[in-house]
């Protein structure tokens, strides 16, 4: 489990075919603290390490990602030279700062906007009609691994919404958010209460 709160910013430095793709990713975590194994969440994708190495602060891991995985996510995260937004895996009595994030994308959405707002940046994202009912405003949406509150929401015709987000100037230069542009994609996960009270709804409505 995750929270949402980045830790840093890797680099992709190396893909290698392995029947996966095994991915190299830099770091400034200490080598000595990521254990073969554990995971990781890199841009709201969890993957497990299976090899690690250099030093502490100018360390490295590699996790294998199936070609499922990389259907399903954003391509531009794939490519050597990709910033990644890193997160370890909650331990017991850390602090939860963002909320619960399972790292497991639910859905791709697309950057429709960025507009400069004050000091902060106004995002607009376009969901895919699958995600639409789980967005609500002043909910919770992980957004390439960076838990975010949704300000506002705009059901489209087509059946998809439009979503906005304020990207403060501290998000924007810890996180990748800040190299957003549109027509981007972005690897997208609803909030897991929000997918439990969809349900609950569903059924009711049904009884």
């Amino acid at each position: 489990m995750f929270t949402g709160i980045v830790t840093e910013v890797g680099n992709v430095i190396a893909i290698a075919d392995k029947g996966d793709k095994r991915v190299t990713i830099s770091c400034a975590m200490d080598p000595a603290r990521i254990a073969i194994g554990a995971s990781i969440a890199c841009s709201g994708v969890c993957l497990t390490v299976v090899e690690k190495g250099g030093v502490a602060g100018e360390a490295w891991f590699a996790v294998d990602v199936s070609g499922e995985t990389i259907s399903r996510t954003a391509p531009a995260q794939w490519q050597a030279g990709a910033p990644i937004n890193l997160e370890p895996a909650l331990r017991l009595g850390d602090e939860l700062g963002g909320h619960i994030v399972t790292g497991h994308v639910d859905a791709l959405g697309e950057i429709a906007s960025i507009t400069p707002e004050g000091g902060s940046l106004r995002v607009i994202i376009a969901a895919p009609p699958a995600l639409a009912p789980y967005i609500a405003p002043k909910g919770s949406i992980t957004v390439d691994g960076v838990s975010l509150t949704v300000n506002e929401v705009a059901d489209q015709s087509d059946g998809t919404c439009h979503f906005a987000l304020n990207i403060i100037p501290h998000t924007a230069q810890i996180t990748t958010l800040g190299q957003f542009a549109p027509g981007r994609q972005v690897n997208l996960e609803i909030d897991v209460l929000a997918r439990y009270l969809q349900r609950m709804q569903s059924l009711s409505r049904q009884a």
